[in-house]
């Protein structure tokens, strides 16, 4: 056991800038392990860590964070219509349905630069069941105790392809965890997760107003986001600026009850956008590449302590431009 986690560990890839450390799982779907302060010796997660069963396991769902392309989320039984052509994801009916996330965390992705604050990470993929050749790549980077993804997908295909792109980022949850962020309204679901409409925003649902995670039980996409949030730890004097490139506008949020994570991601299209879009909705996100073309964004993730006061853990980089 010990020799198959020590294998898992030489795969992974330590970025350091001041006080901050980023570890990358190339070969765990392109992922974030881990994003860390060292604060008097202890270490400071602002992402979930990545666990040693998901090391071993290379489950890219056990970790921080992982790359969302072709497309953000679920879609339905797998399925969806482009262009005159039917689509049939490998969909497995018990485990994964809605062939959710694309391929991203699927696969391995290769190091194609490497510096001691940052790394390119890249993913070709050969058409297959999705019929599109596509590359996609990250640079992730530490500046100044901030950690940017910045992340891209180019179509290398001869036809029109049906995209979007994204993060998923696990974030830390404990009773007095809060998170903020300008939304306009939500989709409603389906008993499978599936959106049915749009409604506005709920009481008890409402980023707006402000949400105390321990007390929602959320699997939604928020529209109309102004591509801002902040996570807030009261209890531990610290919080966590998110913010985004357009064309993330839309907010997924995942907070499973009784657990000490949830999830909060940046994505540029409503889960199933492809068949919705097929049914004629406008507002879904969805984009198409022409051959050739491609579309780039970035996350910034920018942690602060709000009562804590160190010189060396109050250094800010740029705002995204």
């Amino acid at each position: 056991m010990s020799s198959d986690l020590d294998e898992a560990r030489c795969d992974l890839i330590e970025l350091r800038a001041h006080e901050a450390t980023a570890v990358i799982a190339p070969g765990i779907g392109g992922s974030v392990a881990s994003f860390s302060w060292n604060h008097m010796g202890e270490a400071i997660h602002w992402l979930r860590p990545a666990t040693q069963q998901a090391l071993l396991a290379r489950d890219g769902s056990g970790i921080g964070c992982f790359p969302l392309v072709p497309y953000s989320n679920r879609v339905r039984n797998g399925r969806f219509a482009f262009a005159g052509r039917e689509i049939r994801l490998p969909s497995a009916p018990l485990t994964d349905p809605h062939y959710e996330h694309g391929h991203g965390l699927r696969y391995p992705w290769s190091v194609t630069h490497l510096t001691p604050s940052s790394v390119v990470l890249t993913y070709r993929h050969k058409a297959d069941t999705w019929p599109w050749d596509y590359e996609a790549a990250q640079e992730i980077s530490l500046t100044s105790d901030v950690l940017t993804i910045r992340l891209s997908l180019r179509n290398l295909s001869d036809q029109p392809m049906p995209a979007g792109l994204g993060l998923h980022p696990y974030f830390p949850a404990n009773a007095s965890t809060r998170l903020k962020a300008d939304v306009a309204a939500m989709w409603a679901t389906d008993a499978e997760i599936l959106p049915t409409t749009i409604a506005p925003l709920r009481a008890d649902a409402n980023p707006t107003a402000g949400l105390n995670i321990a007390r929602c039980d959320l699997d939604n996409v928020f529209t109309g986001w102004s591509r801002r949030a902040t996570i807030a730890w009261p209890d531990q004097g610290r919080s966590l600026d998110i913010e985004a490139q357009a064309p993330l506008d839309f907010l997924v949020l995942y907070t499973p009850p009784c657990k000490t994570y949830f999830c909060a991601e940046p994505v540029s299209n409503a889960t199933d956008a492809f068949n919705l879009a097929a049914r004629g909705r406008d507002d879904t996100g969805l984009f198409v590449l022409d051959p050739g073309e491609i579309r780039t964004t970035a996350v910034r993730f920018a942690p602060h302590f709000t009562q804590l006061c160190q010189s060396s853990l109050s250094k800010r980089g740029k705002r995204l431009s």
